[in-house]
């Protein structure tokens, strides 16, 4: 048995000759070990240091092991220590009473020095383990309060470069240790099947086990963990895998690789957007899951700045989500009634192709159904590709739209944006690209944004 040295374990009982005999079992194996002769001593060697583990006797004068148990277990700084309890009670009400009072095994008098010293070590283990989640949890809490800080100050900012630098370095740090996890799953899967194989072939030859072993078997109910353990591998594998596949999206939309004129798939850099706003499509106390139907045409690769174009796709999806988050009450649908009927604005809108700025918008879904996003995109005159991205909100009022692409220029409330995501936009999709950003709306009647951009850009001199 290897110990783990340099563990601080404390021993209270009220009798001196075995806590002689556990002190030397204990730092045979090298463990600093602590006496106590009462339950009042106890508690308060362990305010002044708390040990990594307590032997805990039941019966003691003054103050009972139960008393001690539930006390540390009260103390903030005392609660998560593992508390073996150690008595020559071997009562199943008592044994069920230390555990109900947070012990985290019970070894009964007298003792086999092999079997305190298995679990203490297993104890001592498990306890290691916690440490270490706890820290790792603590890190991931730190982390992602980061995160949502770093989050809340772009998006007031409205600096989307810097967002995308972000995006981008998150993706790299993830890549690298994520496909280290997903890569070692599937060894991992055959190791566990070959150890399985190997433990039903021992049983096969030895049927019938040592008490010791079919003791530990039923404890630890060997059928099910041989299932439930590869059950678990295998949803770690899907997991990694898709943190695999939003690290791609990640990637992809950030493009900062590409900040030269590239030829790409725009639909690729629209799939990617989608994906990191997946989380504002979910279902909200103000509205039903966010519809996004997208009806792709087939583009060719467009020579254009992909991370810029990719900015203008978040800025305008999150304006449309923005929409439709303030669209009222939606009714409640199922999802056989999410079909077109023949004949309705619906489909009007679907089969319609045409752009126009005295277009208005009742072929949208009327407001108060399933709140709707529509992304088209399409080729036209052969040398331009045009993306649309509409909405079902409650839409733009004239006096807002005329202004719409200047900075500064808000319909949401005090605090919640500076209005500079519709101006960069424009300057990205007008200045960068050579292209065209237009709005077309009516109240009640949602929005419509059309990009129309080159699918060759001029060389720049």
């Amino acid at each position: 048995m290897t110990a783990i040295s340099q563990k601080d374990i404390l021993i209270v009982d009220d009798t001196p000759d075995n806590l002689r005999v556990l002190d030397a079992i204990l730092k045979s194996q090298g463990y600093k070990v602590r006496k106590a002769l009462n339950g009042q001593i106890a508690l308060n060697a362990c305010q002044i240091s708390a040990p990594d583990l307590v032997l805990l006797d039941i019966i003691m004068p003054g103050m009972d092991g139960y008393e001690v148990c539930r006390r540390l277990k009260a103390d903030a700084i005392t609660c998560e220590i593992p508390v073996i309890f150690i008595s020559a009670i071997d009562d199943a009400v008592d044994k069920v009473k230390a555990f109900e009072e947070g012990a985290a095994d019970y070894i009964a008098k007298p003792f086999q020095e092999a079997e305190v010293l298995a679990r203490i070590e297993h104890q001592l283990h498990l306890r290691s383990l916690q440490i270490k989640l706890q820290e790792q949890n603590t890190l991931l809490q730190h982390t992602l309060s980061d995160l949502k800080q770093a989050q809340t100050q772009m998006i007031q900012n409205e600096k989307m470069v810097a967002l995308g630098q972000l995006v981008a370095g998150i993706a790299h740090e993830i890549n690298n240790p994520i496909n280290f996890i997903y890569g070692n799953i599937s060894p991992a899967i055959q190791y566990i099947h070959d150890l399985l194989n190997l433990i039903d072939a021992y049983q096969q030859d030895f049927p019938k086990p040592t008490s010791k072993i079919e003791k530990l078997i039923n404890h630890l109910d060997l059928n099910f963990l041989k299932e439930d353990l590869l059950d678990i591998m295998g949803s770690m594998g899907r997991g990694a895998d898709r943190i695999r596949q939003i690290v791609l999206s990640l990637r992809n939309f950030s493009r900062l690789d590409q900040s030269e004129l590239k030829r790409v798939d725009i639909h690729e850099g629209i799939d990617s957007t989608l994906m990191i706003l997946q989380h504002r499509l979910r279902e909200t106390e103000a509205r039903p899951t966010i519809q996004v139907i997208k009806e792709y045409g087939q583009l060719p690769l467009v020579h254009c700045y992909p991370g810029q174009l990719n900015q203008v796709f978040l800025h305008l999806l999150n304006n449309a989500i923005e929409a439709l988050q303030e669209g009222g009450k939606y009714e409640k649908v199922g999802v056989g009634e999410k079909s077109l009927p023949p004949g309705s604005k619906n489909e009007a809108f679907a089969q319609s192709s045409d752009f126009s700025d005295s277009a208005t918008f009742t072929e949208m879904l009327p407001l108060h159904s399933i709140p709707t996003i529509r992304i088209s995109t399409e080729v036209k005159n052969g040398d331009t590709v045009k993306i649309r991205i509409a909405d079902n909100g409650l839409g733009i009022p004239e006096s807002v739209r005329a202004r719409l692409f200047d900075p500064f220029v808000t319909t949401k409330p005090t605090g919640s944006g500076m209005g500079l995501g519709l101006a960069i936009s424009y300057q990205i999709v007008v200045q960068q690209h050579k292209g065209k950003l237009i709005c077309c709306s009516s109240p009640r009647q949602g929005a419509e944004f059309a990009i129309e951009i080159p699918v060759y850009q001029p060389l720049p001199y």
